[in-house]
């Protein structure tokens, strides 16, 4: 663990920097009163608020210093951001003032009218810290920002780096060839990579267009094809939910490539010792050409919720906890990946945040945040286990692969 806050503080420049970042918040954003004197009820994770000296606490501690003409109490509860959706819809009024929620909730939390629009001042400072697909992982289909990204939220590639090259790294085929590669195809949020990559749109280009629905890239049967062919060659482990065949694999070395996120990393780190390695997603080669595998991206933010009593006060405090120094103190403290692109110095020689970044700037569409989105898994997991079970094989992989996009038409 770094230097305690109060020391980062002390510095004069160190706290100019964080107190900066701080008043990028939203200044003019939100209803309500406007009285110096609240209470400040704040969700987030157990771990970022388990002691006296934790995460939230030093970023309550480091707000009030910066704004020493608010008294505040602050009433923090545990409430994960994969919850925080489901949890503020049941009563949006009486639901926390400030909050950490997981992107594909952000339809769901407009449309229950329980997250509030940024700031001019906000949404200058998202777009200074973060790159185009962390953006949008908070843009509503209006056009306008609804939180502050604290991290990324996507999956890489993990790899034993004794048996591959920088350049075989760049192919799936290849590394197949050298080597034992898992993959979970009957995992909807891991299969639509090739697909994707082949050009299929999910609810259009940006995935905010529920009109445009779902539809297939131009060779997506000779991607079924491609990965029916996966399951009849012996270099490939099947990865599956059940009982995590890749990671045991990984582990008992009999696989040499796995596709997770950061939260495989120990696992990874145990599994491949000194030969430890992550990277961004590789390209797969077909028939018709070559193409690049591409993850679902999203993020973990803050945002405030516009019907706090003091609203502006809690969306100063939302873009104050995701400012470039809250973020910095977040990795300090908790190893959390920051988003923010000006630390990726910081985590430069984490070779899991790297293949994270890479991975968001460059091999990655934004997952779509639209609550139609909810129709999309069954279908896509079901077609992925017919691949596996031997349902779906070359020789009906365009009639079958048909069937799976008509499926989102019904």
């Amino acid at each position: 663990m770094m230097t305690k806050f109060a020391k980062v503080l002390a510095a004069g420049a160190a706290a100019a920097m964080l107190l900066g970042a701080g008043a990028c918040g939203a200044s003019n954003s939100g209803s309500g009163s406007d009285s110096k004197i609240a209470t400040i009820t704040v969700w987030s994770a157990a771990e970022d608020q388990a002691k006296k000296d934790s995460w939230l606490q030093t970023m309550e501690a480091a707000f009030e210093k910066e704004h020493p003409e608010y008294k505040i109490t602050w009433k923090n509860s545990v409430v994960t951001s994969a919850d925080a959706a489901t949890t503020v819809k049941q009563d949006p009024a009486a639901a926390a003032d400030v909050y950490q929620f997981a992107s594909d909730q952000l339809g769901a939390l407009v449309d229950a009218q329980a997250i509030g629009e940024l700031s001019d001042d906000a949404t200058k400072q998202v777009k200074e810290q973060n790159d185009e697909t962390l953006v949008n992982s908070v843009t509503g289909t209006d056009g306008k920002l609804y939180g502050v990204p604290l991290s990324g939220n996507t999956w890489f590639m993990y790899y034993n780096k004794s048996k591959f090259s920088a350049d075989d790294i760049k192919s799936f085929n290849t590394m197949l060839e050298k080597g034992k590669v898992t993959f979970n195809i009957a995992n909807s949020w891991y299969l639509p990579s090739f697909y994707v990559g082949d050009g299929m749109t999910i609810f259009g280009k940006k995935g905010t267009d529920a009109k445009a629905g779902i539809q297939p890239g131009p060779h997506a049967a000779e991607v079924t094809e491609f990965l029916t062919s996966l399951m009849k060659n012996p270099n490939f482990v099947l990865d599956n939910n059940a009982d995590n065949a890749g990671l045991a694999a990984m582990k008992n070395g009999t696989a040499d490539v796995y596709f997770s996120g950061t939260w495989s990393a120990q696992d990874m780190k145990e599994a491949l010792g000194d030969n430890y390695a992550a990277a961004q997603l590789p390209s797969f080669t077909l028939d018709s050409g070559t193409y690049q595998m591409k993850s679902f991206a999203g993020s973990t933010s803050v945002a405030y919720n516009p019907n706090a009593k003091n609203a502006k006060i809690a969306a100063q405090f939302a873009a104050f906890l995701g400012s470039t120094q809250a973020q910095k103190k977040h990795y300090e403290m908790r190893q959390i990946i920051p988003a923010d692109k000006s630390l990726e110095s910081m985590v430069a020689d984490d070779p899991a945040a790297k293949a994270q970044i890479d991975t968001l700037a460059n091999t990655s569409i934004i997952q779509p945040t639209l609550t139609e989105m909810s129709n999309f898994w069954d279908p896509c997991e079901n077609f992925g286990t017919a691949i596996t079970t031997g349902d779906v094989t070359a020789a009906n992989a365009a009639e079958k692969t048909q069937a799976w996009f008509d499926a989102y038409k019904k």
